[in-house]
This record gives structure tokens, C-alpha cells and sequence, in this order.
């Protein structure tokens, strides 16, 4: 009786063990899976690809137009694809708009005003976010929230006459600006995210002797990388396509960005769309292509912030 239970017991060992039975259940487990991994919501989809026809229809009806004639764009629907092709649309609007240097001004705008955006917002939001039990850090904190609620027409006449005494009516204090008025928003979202990262890393820093700025610059500031990199999105695309604050602040006809100069197709009477369709192209390329070679840090970024 003994020597049948043993058995029995060697043989129950033996047998989950064995090659057949993992078989069997790795493969019930690949198809679990496979089941869970490529059941597909197809409401979401149907949705997700309606939305993207908001966006796909418009740029395919510029492509089409930059591409087209006066002549070509009164006849047919606009959908048309042209027959045949002008591609002279795109040197016109290169020489009207003074294409490189509205780019290089538009360039060096934007990513000055990411730069100082990033530094200057994390640090803010930094200490903010480490002393939001003291009130002056709270106070400091819902008086910049309150910006959110200003809108930019009532503070724009001000705006203009205080940026022409202080000399800020340049590229430069375009910069400026776009760091200011992007500070409340920024805040906002650097402060959430810093509060959620374990303040033990801090303190174990700090043991080893390490400062404050240490701390922050070796410790804090690698954590934000979703952060900084949302936050500069939409720096970048705020700065980038920005037409009301270079329209009453730069004075110089030299230092107009794209939007700016695009604006020469618009005329009392008339508009050259063939034309300004093209510009709004090439306009458009450089924010595109800065996006495909950066998509993968953007992406990551955004799933590390998910999981975190």
C-alpha cells in the first residue's frame, strides 16, 4: 500500500512536469493570450477613423489646391486631383514670403522658447510642488492658476505698449513672452507629476551630501521626461503657429515669423489661395518633420508616464 501511494505521488510530480503537459499548457497559454491581444473594440476603431477623416479630408483639400491653378480651382468640386500639376505655387510662395528668413526667425523663436520653458517651468513647478503645505508656495501657486482665466485680447493693448518701453519688441521678447504665458499651464502640469515621485529619492541625495540643485538636476529633472516632453510639444506647436502675439509685438518687418508672412496673401478684395495653400504647406513641413524623427521619445515618454 506504501509502495502505491508513493507511486502515485512520484507520478503526480512527474506529470506537470512533463514535457507533454508544458506543451499543452504553454500552448493554452499563447492562445489566451492571442485571444485577449486580438480581440479588437471595433466601436472605438469605427470612431477613432471617422476623427481621423477630420483631420485626413483638409490636408488632402490643401495639398490639392497648392497644387492647382486659379483656373483649375473655380471648376469641379475642389477635390479634383489637378491635371496637370503646377508645381510653380511653392517657388512663388518661396520668394513672396521670404521663405528662409521667416523660417529662421520662426526657428530660433520656437526653440528658445522651448528652452526656456522647460528650465524655467520645472524649477518653478519644483519648488512649488515640494512646499505646497507653506501658504506662500499655495498662494503662489493658485495665483498662477488664475492666468489660465485671462484671456490674451484684454491684456494685448497693455502688452504692446509695455514690451515698446522695455525694448521687448523683437525676437527676443517674443521668447520672453511665450516662457511667461506658458508658465500657468506648464505649472500646472509639472506640479501634479512632481508630486508623485517618491520624495525618499530626495532624502537619500541629500545623505550623501548632495544640495538642492543637486538634487533637482541628478534626481528630479531625469524623472521628468514625459513631462518635459509633452510640455515641449506644446511649446513647440504654440510657438510655431502663433499669429496674434507677432502681429502686436514684433515691429520689425525683418523679424516676422511664418504666420506673419503668409498674411501678404491675404488682400482687401481678393485671396491667392493656389499660392497660399502652398506656403501653408511648407509651413507646415518642418513642425511635421520634427515630429517623425522624434515621435519615439514622445511615445515612450508618454508610456512611462502612464505606468509610473
Amino acid at each position: 500500500m506504501t509502495t502505491t501511494t508513493t507511486t502515485l505521488a512520484q507520478a503526480e510530480e512527474v506529470v506537470p512536469d512533463s514535457p507533454q503537459r508544458r506543451r499543452l499548457g504553454g500552448r493554452a497559454g499563447r492562445v489566451r493570450e492571442d485571444d485577449d491581444t486580438r480581440r479588437i473594440n471595433w466601436w472605438a476603431t469605427a470612431l477613432i477613423a471617422v476623427c481621423s477623416l477630420t483631420i485626413l479630408i483638409p490636408l488632402y483639400l490643401a495639398v490639392v489646391v497648392a497644387l492647382k491653378t486659379p483656373d483649375q480651382i473655380v471648376s469641379g468640386t475642389g477635390f479634383e486631383w489637378p491635371n496637370p500639376v503646377n508645381w510653380s505655387n511653392f517657388a512663388v510662395a518661396w520668394e513672396r514670403t521670404n521663405f528662409p528668413q521667416a523660417l529662421m526667425n520662426t526657428a530660433f523663436i520656437t526653440v528658445g522658447s522651448v528652452i526656456f520653458t522647460l528650465l524655467t517651468s520645472s524649477i518653478v513647478s519644483y519648488a512649488i510642488a515640494r512646499n505646497l503645505h507653506r501658504p506662500f508656495f499655495k498662494g503662489v501657486f493658485f495665483y498662477l492658476l488664475a492666468a489660465l482665466f485671462i484671456p490674451f485680447p484684454i491684456i494685448m493693448l497693455p502688452l504692446v505698449k509695455q514690451t515698446s518701453l522695455l525694448g521687448l519688441d523683437n525676437q527676443v521678447g517674443m521668447i520672453v513672452l511665450y516662457t511667461i504665458y506658458g508658465l500657468s499651464i506648464n505649472i500646472f502640469i509639472y506640479t501634479a507629476y512632481i508630486r508623485s515621485i517618491p520624495i525618499e529619492l530626495e532624502e537619500a541625495a541629500r545623505m550623501d551630501g548632495a544640495s538642492t540643485w543637486r538634487v533637482f538636476w541628478q534626481v528630479v529633472f531625469p524623472l521628468l521626461g514625459p513631462m518635459n516632453a509633452t510640455v515641449g510639444i506644446l511649446t513647440c506647436v504654440w510657438a510655431w503657429n502663433d499669429f496674434i502675439m507677432p502681429l502686436v509685438v514684433l515691429t520689425d518687418p525683418a523679424a516676422r515669423t511664418l504666420p506673419l508672412a503668409q498674411y501678404v496673401f491675404q488682400g482687401q478684395f481678393n485671396t491667392d489661395y493656389t499660392v497660399a495653400f502652398a506656403s501653408y504647406l511648407m509651413a507646415m513641413a518642418p513642425l511635421l518633420i520634427v515630429y517623425i524623427f522624434s515621435q519615439r521619445w514622445v511615445i515612450s515618454g508618454v508610456t512611462r508616464g502612464s505606468i509610473k
